[in-house]
């Protein structure tokens, strides 16, 4: 039941204006956001919140290719972070050291339990439990949010995005789907005017792509082949899948290339009918070669 404690009215209360619906990832996505918010935010907090500092150089090195370098970049960052130290706790430079890497099984237990990875749901959580581990994670991410809104300023868009959120907005309800707090996204989406151009903002407090997308553009408000999401990070692509909807992907390290391409044809093909089958399989079969699955410190 929706209302006013419910977090996730705004998607159910969300009014479609149009036959399509198009979705739209944000950090590494719409904006070149990814790599500062782990590299000089996430990453320094982290090691410090957790007393890393010992084997900095190995947790820098796992945290990047968690969320950046592989196919598990963008995803929710406290499963990305607990997925940081299975890596760095498994690493032979690492075990020769003798360090103690953080077990953080209540983190653990309450992402498995929990679909709204959030600062407010993990809040609630500490003052019911007061469990250290859930303690700790709430503290470092505060950290990286303070971090962030000190750091992260006048990062412009990608080049076309604004265009092809213009070209889109007259035949499409658009929403920017994200794993990023509202408030990091309503003020990057805000100081640079694109706010006023999507319908709705949903960040993680809302829920994780997947639920997010099937609430706003379910099969009793949209037909599946007018539903279109845009990220870059299999996570999107995911969301897409489970959702049974479109997928385009803004491919990492090429993405002014990617929005060129999706404002000059995907876009026009997306509306026409024509981007389903063999344009989709291209660019997803594309996108899923850039990113891999074993860590360089394995191949090597």
């Amino acid at each position: 039941m929706s209302g006013p404690l419910d977090p996730q009215a705004p998607l159910r209360e969300f009014h479609k204006s149009h036959d399509f619906f198009i979705g739209i990832d944000s950090d590494g996505c719409a904006f070149d956001t990814m790599e500062v918010k782990h590299k000089e935010c996430f990453i320094p907090s982290f090691i410090k919140h957790y007393h890393l500092a010992a084997i900095s150089k190995y947790v820098r090195e796992t945290a990047e290719f968690v969320n950046l370098y592989s196919k598990s970049r963008g995803t929710n960052r406290f499963p990305g972070y607990v997925k940081t130290l299975d890596l760095v706790a498994n690493r032979l430079e690492v075990r020769r050291r003798n360090i103690t890497i953080p077990a953080v099984k209540g983190l653990r237990d309450w992402i498995a339990r929990e679909t709204k990875l959030a600062n407010p749901s993990l809040k609630a959580e500490v003052e019911k439990t007061q469990d250290p581990d859930l303690i700790l994670a709430y503290a470092w991410s505060l950290d990286v949010n303070r971090m962030i809104e000190e750091t992260v300023q006048k990062v412009p868009p990608f080049p076309l995005v604004r265009e092809s959120i213009q070209a889109m907005r007259n035949k499409a309800d658009v929403m920017v789907i994200s794993a990023t707090p509202v408030e990091a996204l309503t003020r990057e989406w805000e100081e640079n005017g694109l706010a006023e151009l999507v319908a709705l903002i949903a960040g993680q407090e809302l829920g994780g792509k997947k639920e997010v997308l099937a609430l706003a553009a379910g099969p009793k408000r949209y037909e599946r082949e007018q539903v279109l999401m845009i990220g870059d990070a299999p996570g999107d692509q995911n969301a897409a899948q489970t959702n049974q909807v479109l997928f385009y992907p803004i491919n990492p390290g090429h993405e002014a290339e990617s929005w060129q391409r999706f404002h000059d044809e995907a876009l026009p093909r997306f509306f026409e009918g024509t981007y389903a089958g063999s344009y989709q399989a291209e660019r997803v079969h594309e996108f899923q070669s850039i990113l891999p699955e074993t860590p360089p410190w394995k191949l090597a």
